[in-house]
């Protein structure tokens, strides 16, 4: 039984469990008055024409569900308005709704300068993003399907089979319609944003229509479909663990193959019964239940020897369904050391290392440079990359110990190495020493060096020559290109990146082995406007540096180009990437943005309080949605969402003044 308890052992799984078993009742509740009046093609209308109110809330920065709320009312009400046009069948009016609203949505998304909304998340949702207060939503929700059902059973009834009547007997017709348009669309607009319009959809119609072939009233119609949804809600996220498959999707297949199964049991019953065989309802439910778990089970089967634990795990360790961004800050003054938690603002205190003068980060660890030490201290949130899939971790910050280095330059880490340079060398750390909580130095090496498709790529210092080590500083081959005076360094997703006198050098592996490429600068440039120190989202291609007085400079991998923006003295820069803005925090405590590959300016928010003061060392990190500047004067970190017109999303305060800044968890 270990591959059924297994997964629902994961924090997140939890949650998508729960949500799923809400969304079920709220869905059985409304879905039994859609298929007894017929009317599924309508509600599948209003679900998937909720986009545009969707998109505009999310483009004006208000809340989804009020958006998706106005969106279903002005579907309903359309539908209504043309259904009174006796040239036109209800199935016209819905149609052409139905494709006008969609298209109208993803018009919005597809011309908006920034991120609205992404359409596949909106069809096909994400359970296994579902927060704690997500739960709250929709137990309010099951609560309010309940009252509504309860209250307008009497002239649900009637409405689903004469609305004529229904008027005679004195139930309001109009009202009841009215009400029971609300209470499916609560069901919808409660969640869609948690498990996207496909599976709110599925477990509407497919459920309901299945009970409705074993019971006869509508109670019993409604507790079975419930019944029927949570098995599909469990065995889906069962099939999703073990098989690697999309959850949300995964949940609703069963749900319709649940269906068909009933369905056939159903026509099976009453061949029986033709037969004289006499079957009644109560066996025919027994023999749906000894066939219901191949639906749903079938799939998950897995290999007895397969690893007890996910990939990357630690003890201790929470896996999540999502990035767990983190930043790490230090205070100059006080030598306070913090972990702020970008997801529950929640700060955690490190301790003090006095005389800091610096802060470095790779994925998982800040380290600390006092002057003449380094502090490793660990973020406690991680990302392990598959390839085709990526697990999340999280677990408590800490300081993991103290390394003997001093001047420390630039840090870059794989699953077996974490290189920290300092100078004009580079100490490689084991990774797996580290992850375990230990400092295990394993050489110190001559040159800059970072590790990269299983080895080393090193530029020596005095001669610039370029060469490919092992992970054991052993010579493997030496590449064409030279990299005069390197300073400087990164790791994209094209290779690794050096800064030379001359340009960057930019060392790539394929099939055919490692590849050396130089891209010179475009005009002759003084050391003091050279690009030394390279800022950039992880895995980018597009990367920013510091040109001096002059502005930034802007290095595409891909183009292999340099740009030059001439934004004046610059406190710091960072760019998404191809086709993101450029944002430079310049000297007078303004964000602007930049056009990346043409220096148009495109925007700018006067953020901090006044000019940067000297010897601060102000930071942009920058992930896939949002930006993040601390700013030691007022003691706080700017959450920047720089894909809506650089809108200053939140003010995240911190104990002491958070001087330095890193980012990780990502």
């Amino acid at each position: 039984m270990e591959w059924l308890i297994t997964p629902f052992e994961v924090g997140f799984v939890q949650r998508a469990l729960w949500g799923g078993l809400l969304v079920s009742c709220v869905c059985a509740i409304a879905g039994n008055w859609v298929v007894l009046r017929g009317m599924a093609f309508l509600w599948d209308a209003m679900a998937h024409g909720m986009l545009p109110g969707v998109a505009v809330a999310s483009l004006l920065g208000g809340n989804l569900l009020v958006g998706a709320a106005f969106s279903a009312a002005a579907m309903a009400w359309g539908v209504s308005a043309l259904g009174r046009n006796p040239r036109f069948s209800p199935d016209t009016s819905i149609g052409l709704l139905f494709v006008g609203m969609l298209s109208l949505g993803v018009l919005i998304v597809s011309r908006s300068g920034s991120f609205a909304v992404d359409v596949t998340g909106f069809l096909f949702g994400d359970v296994l993003a579902i927060r704690p207060r997500d739960l709250g939503y929709l137990a309010v929700a099951v609560v309010l399907a309940g009252v509504i059902a309860v209250l307008g059973h009497r002239a649900f009834v009637a409405l689903a089979f004469d609305a004529r009547k229904a008027q005679t007997l004195g139930l309001r017709p109009r009202l009841a319609h009215a009400a029971l348009l609300g209470l499916v669309t609560l069901a919808i607009v409660a969640s869609f944003h948690l498990v996207g319009t496909l599976l709110v959809f599925g477990l509407l119609i497919a459920p309901p229509a299945a009970a409705a072939l074993w019971a006869d009233r509508i109670p019993v119609i409604m507790a079975l479909a419930a019944a029927l949804g949570c098995f599909a809600t469990v065995s889906g996220l069962l099939v999703s663990w073990h098989a690697g498959t999309a959850a949300g999707a995964s949940i609703a297949v069963i749900a319709v193959g649940l269906f068909f199964v009933s369905m056939a049991a159903s026509w099976l019953r009453e061949r029986v019964r033709l037969r004289g065989g006499g079957v009644n309802t109560v066996a025919a439910l027994a023999i749906a239940a000894a066939v219901l778990p191949l639906a749903g089970c079938g799939a998950a089967a897995v290999d007895d020897t397969a690893d007890e634990l996910p990939h990357g795990y630690v003890p201790g360790a929470e896996e999540t369904a999502e990035e767990q961004p983190r930043v790490v800050l230090a205070d100059k003054g006080t030598g306070r050391v913090q972990v702020l938690d970008l997801i529950t603002e929640q700060v955690a205190e490190i301790g003090t290392v006095a005389g800091v003068e610096g802060l470095a980060r790779d994925d998982r660890y800040a380290f600390v440079s006092d002057g003449g030490r380094v502090h490793i201290v660990d973020g406690g949130a991680w990302v392990v990359d598959h390839g085709d899939h990526m697990h999340y971790y999280r677990t408590n910050p800490r300081e993991i110990g103290v390394l003997a280095r001093a001047g420390v330059t630039g840090v870059h880490g794989d699953v077996a190495l974490t290189a920290v340079q300092f100078g004009s060398r580079t100490a490689l750390l084991d990774r797996v020493a580290l992850d375990a909580g230990t400092i295990v130095e394993k050489c110190v090496v001559d040159g800059l060096a970072v590790p990269y498709s299983e080895n080393l790529v090193v530029v020596r210092p005095d001669s610039g020559r370029a060469e490919i080590r092992d992970r054991d500083d052993a010579a493997v081959t030496l590449l064409g290109e030279s990299c005069p005076v390197p300073r400087g360094s990164a790791v994209t997703r094209r290779g690794v990146v050096f800064g030379c006198a001359d340009g960057a050098l930019v060392v790539s592996h394929t099939d055919e082995g490692f590849a050396a490429t130089k891209i010179p600068y475009p005009l002759q440039v003084p050391d003091a406007e050279r690009a030394t120190v390279f800022t950039h989202r992880p895995g980018s291609t597009t990367l920013v540096a510091p040109a001096g007085a002059r502005g930034v400079w802007v290095l595409d991998i891909r183009a292999k180009t340099w740009t030059l923006v001439e934004s004046g003295p610059a406190a710091s820069a960072n760019t998404a990437g191809e086709g993101s803005v450029l944002l430079v925090l310049t000297r007078d405590g303004v964000l602007r943005g930049y056009h990346p590959a043409t220096g148009v300016p495109t925007g700018q928010l006067p953020l901090l309080p006044g000019p940067v003061p000297e010897g601060s060392a102000p930071v942009i990190e920058i992930d896939t949605s949002r930006a993040y500047v601390n700013d030691p004067q007022a003691r706080v970190v700017h959450e920047i969402d720089y894909r809506d017109n650089l809108r200053a999303a939140r003010k995240l305060p911190v104990e002491g003044a958070p001087t330095y800044l890193v980012e990780t968890g990502r």
